[in-house]
């Protein structure tokens, strides 16, 4: 019986000081945003049709694939002012996540690719440190008709600093991609 008491004694004392812990200063948990929605607008800087390019994916993981649109052809020889909107379509009302990364500027970077040199980019905002975010961009296309691939990635906590990040080269970004979306286009 002493034996048995001595057990109890000593589990019930391991329990409580494993689960007294110092946490005076626990590290507050950043989660992540759900991007269920990209939609680029580009707004023909001379006037015209403004081109609408959007991946939708309401089922996150799930098994159904994102649907992805594209409103029309882009002009050649044409520039766009392009703004994007980010939204988590899993809340009623959809809740924007646009707010979210102009808070976290710093720690956010979107990065821009065109294939077959059909259009080139530039930033038009910066983050607090005066590096490139990519919420508003323009878009130039090329000076002939072509088709090819535009693909908007969203990096969090790329490395800002790193060689050729800051004109928009994803290569030695790092970081994690939280949304990333590819749109076929045709120039003409």
């Amino acid at each position: 019986m002493k034996l048995f008491k001595k057990l109890c004694i000593i589990t019930l004392s391991s329990i409580v000081l494993a689960s007294c812990s110092n946490d005076d200063n626990p590290v507050p948990v950043n989660e992540e945003e759900v991007i269920t929605t990209l939609t680029a607008t580009l707004t023909p800087v001379g006037g015209g049709t403004t081109i609408t390019l959007q991946t939708k994916d309401l089922d996150g993981d799930g098994p159904n694939a994102p649907v992805i649109t594209v409103s029309g052809p882009l002009s050649v020889s044409t520039s766009y002012n392009g703004n994007l909107q980010i939204l988590n379509e899993t809340e009623t009302p959809a809740e924007s996540i646009n707010m979210e990364i102009e808070e976290e500027n710093d720690e956010h970077q979107f990065f821009f690719q065109a294939t077959n040199s059909i259009a080139t980019f530039d930033y038009a905002d910066v983050d607090g440190n005066g590096n490139p975010l990519g919420l508003e961009f323009t878009l130039t296309t090329a000076a002939t008709a072509a088709t090819g691939t535009i693909t908007i990635t969203l990096r969090h906590l790329p490395n800002k600093t790193a060689s050729g990040v800051s004109d928009g080269d994803i290569t030695n970004a790092g970081g994690e991609t939280d949304i990333q979306a590819t749109f076929s286009v045709t120039v003409q």
